[in-house]
């Protein structure tokens, strides 16, 4: 048998050493990878989670914004999204197509529901790339976005292909015009990421957006290759922080019927603007604030309008309303003396010359007529009394010339004006200088509050929906004391004067029910070179009630509106005024049976109290003050206090000094003889009845003690005189 040769075969070998070095590295790999778990330097096990682990976002809510009360003014609801599949990929079955078939139809249509035109409508759907590639999908920016579920199931109905509805958050503003230039407005605003937050754009959602911004969740999951959840895996939830909620102190009911008043008095007299705020002078709390023209937060829809909260950024001359201030600042350094008279009419600062507004003045009258006639030579005389710098010093107590600290953005100061004279004069009566609407509400709680001065603020605290926890709370902060409480209560009486009084200009904000305190403002409207137009005005009241204990304090300005033949500009302003002071008061509670007018009033003891300040005070509870000497402080008083007295009853008040004579006319022999004794003249009382004559005239100053002859006659007798002896020129037949 013969016997094989062995014979090496070199290909068998090669591929044996071939084959066998690469299962030793890839043994040798699987043993690096077992042992390191790496792989390029970066973990396998992050890239597996990486294929396999899926997010989805949960968001978050905005903040809401609350009322003083806790009724919504502003929250996120549930709106949807429109998308449009516009690739054809996207359809597997030609019979149910899942991409948009017919971009002209759907269209066509879509501009029915959504805004934006046909034509841009057409375009999105049948935008390519630069390389002629159609999207997968499309969507329609801020008109496809904040669609309401009634709008979204009119879509469906129309069973478009390829439009689908993703739900989305939307602001939404459930009171519509309300406050809205203090609340502003919130949009979805795109990330560099694709994604959308809402965002502040404007008022209290723009200063407070921080606050109101929520932070998204998550929720983290693995899934295969096939994106199927895998069995045993955890999900990972991180839950939505949700915006804190802001509670306001506007007071909704309030604020309604502010915004009812308003737009009835546009609708009738078509102003270019007006502005209105209501605040609680004892707190500095804005119950309501808006103005006109005004747009609804939802559709951001509003002709001519300003961007801005007119109250707080914007400022204006603000007439004879500063007159309250100046009126504050003469009683509070003594140089305001009621009963002394002036020349009204004209005033004259170097070349130029301060008029009344009726050119001409009422001859010789008291300041106190001249303020209840809002005389501007009246101020131009008390600016003298007082003393410029003092007269400054004061304003500047009072906060004008200097932002309040309201919690809202973009305030602005105002400019007083004192560089000339002719400036300081004219910041009396309030033109030249400039203030805010809401400087002069701040101003106003010094006098409704005792001479303490509160700042405004609208923010009552934000709170932490999640915890319930209060974050921050706003507290009323008294702002200084520019005058006492004395001078806060005789600028009440006196403003109160100027509804009551013979001659006051603020006869139309009389409410049947409460007693009104305020001041009336007609200011010139300046031109941008600084002169003033013709018969062009902002008019404006500036008040409060009830008198005794002013629990509301409101301003309202309306600018050049279209006034009825023979209208005064007072009539649109009490329109407003008028029905939300009285609507407002009545809503508060505050019951008419405590401040309404009765028959009776009581007096107290005035002693070492200020004469002309509690004339004043009496004549304003209807009874009639006398003052005996010559004005100051009181020494002796009758009746004596406290009592009850029915109205129309004389108080004579002692104090030292000549005394000047009254006219006696008509008083009777009671009154007489008790002012007899009170001046402790020579007085000779003849007849009975009621004075018919007095021999020294009235307005004479008593310096000796010369003999004074007063006649009395009965009612009978005077009426049998009057028959027999007729008025000169006439006969009796």
């Amino acid at each position: 048998m013969k016997k094989k040769r062995f014979r090496f075969q070199w290909g068998a070998f090669l591929l044996l050493i071939f084959y066998g070095g690469l299962f030793f590295l890839l043994f040798s790999r699987m043993f690096m990878l077992q042992a390191t778990g790496e792989v390029e330097g970066q973990e396998l096990a992050a890239r597996a989670a990486a294929k396999y682990s899926k997010e989805s976002a949960i968001s978050a809510s905005r903040g809401k914004i609350y009322d003083t009360n806790g009724q919504v003014i502003a929250e996120d609801t549930l709106s949807y999204r429109i998308i449009a599949i516009v690739n054809e990929k996207a359809t597997t079955d030609e019979k149910n197509p899942r991409h948009v078939v017919d971009p002209e139809k759907t269209a066509k249509i879509l501009a029915e529901y959504i805004p934006m035109d046909e034509e841009k409508i057409y375009k999105q759907l049948t935008r390519v790339n630069d390389k002629g590639e159609k999207p997968y999908q499309v969507e329609f920016g801020s008109a496809g976005r904040g669609i309401s579920h009634d709008t979204m199931s009119k879509i469906k109905a129309e069973k478009l292909p390829g439009i689908l509805f993703i739900n989305d958050l939307k602001r939404y503003y459930p009171n519509g015009i309300f406050a809205s230039h203090l609340i502003g407005f919130a949009l979805k605003e795109e990330n560099k990421d694709g994604t959308f937050t809402t965002k502040g754009k404007m008022g209290l959602e723009l200063t407070y957006n921080k606050e109101l911004t929520g932070k998204d969740g998550k929720v983290e999951y693995e899934t295969d290759a096939f994106h199927y959840l895998l069995p045993n895996s955890e999900k990972m939830v991180t839950p939505a922080k949700n915006g804190d909620d802001i509670y306001l102190t506007i007071d909704k009911t309030i604020q309604s019927f502010l915004e009812e008043a308003m737009t009835s008095v546009e609708k009738e007299y078509n102003p270019e603007s007006m502005t209105a705020i209501v605040a609680d002078p004892k707190t500095g709390r804005i119950l309501a604030m808006t103005q006109r023209p005004t747009f609804n937060p939802d559709t951001r829809e509003g002709d001519n309008m300003k961007w801005l909260n007119e109250a707080i950024e914007e400022t204006i001359e603000p007439g004879s309303t500063m007159k309250t201030f100046t009126l504050a600042s003469a009683i509070d350094t003594g140089a305001w003396e009621p009963n002394a008279k002036y020349m009204s009419g004209q005033y004259r600062v170097l070349d130029r010359v301060i008029k009344d507004y009726n050119k001409v003045g009422w001859g010789q009258i008291t300041y106190l007529q001249g303020f209840q006639r809002s005389s501007n030579t009246a101020m131009a005389h008390l600016l003298k009394l007082i003393g410029e710098d003092v007269f400054f010093d004061y304003l500047d107590r009072f906060g004008f010339g200097k932002k309040t600290g309201i919690d809202l953005p973009n305030e602005a100061s105002g400019t007083l004006l004192s560089k000339y004279p002719v400036e300081r004069v004219t910041t009396t009566f309030g033109q030249g200088s400039t203030v805010t609407p809401i400087q002069l509400i701040q101003a106003l709680t010094a006098i409704a509050n005792d001479g303490k001065m509160m700042q405004p603020y609208v923010i009552d605290r934000i709170v932490d929906p999640s915890t319930g926890k209060t974050i921050q709370k706003h507290e009323p902060i008294v702002k200084g004391k520019p005058v006492s409480a004395d001078t806060a209560k005789q600028v009440k009486e006196i403003l109160a004067s100027t509804l009551t009084a013979k001659d006051g200009t603020a006869k139309d904000y009389i409410l049947e029910e409460y007693e009104v305190a305020g001041k009336t403002g007609t200011a010139q409207i300046p031109k941008p070179d600084g002169k003033y137009y013709e018969n062009e005005y902002l008019y404006s009241f500036l008040g409060m009630a009830p008198v005794d204990n002013p629990q509301l304090i409101m301003y309202v300005s309306v600018k050049r509106p279209k006034l009825k033949q023979g209208e005064l500009g007072s009539v649109p302003v009490s329109k407003i005024f008028n029905p939300v002071m009285l609507n407002s008061l009545k809503y508060l509670n505050v019951n008419p049976e405590d401040v309404k007018h009765v028959d009776e009033t009581t007096i107290q003891d005035y002693t070492g109290r200020s004469a002309e300040a509690i004339q004043v005070e009496l004549a304003n509870d209807g009874l009639q003050p006398v003052i005996v000497g010559g004005g100051g402080k009181i020494i002796d008083q009758y009746p004596k206090g406290p009592q009850k007295l029915v109205k129309g009853n004389f108080v004579f008040l002692k104090t030292a000094g000549d005394v000047t004579l009254p006219n006696f006319t008509n008083w009777s022999l009671r009154n007489v003889l008790a002012f007899k004794t009170m001046a402790n003249l020579e007085i000779e009382v003849v007849g009975e009845g009621f004075v018919a004559s007095q021999s020294v005239s009235a307005g004479t100053v008593i310096s000796d003690s010369s003999p004074i002859v007063v006649k009395l006659k009965t009612p009978a007798e005077s009426f049998k005189q009057d028959v027999e002896t007729p008025p000169e020129g006439e006969t009796t037949e």
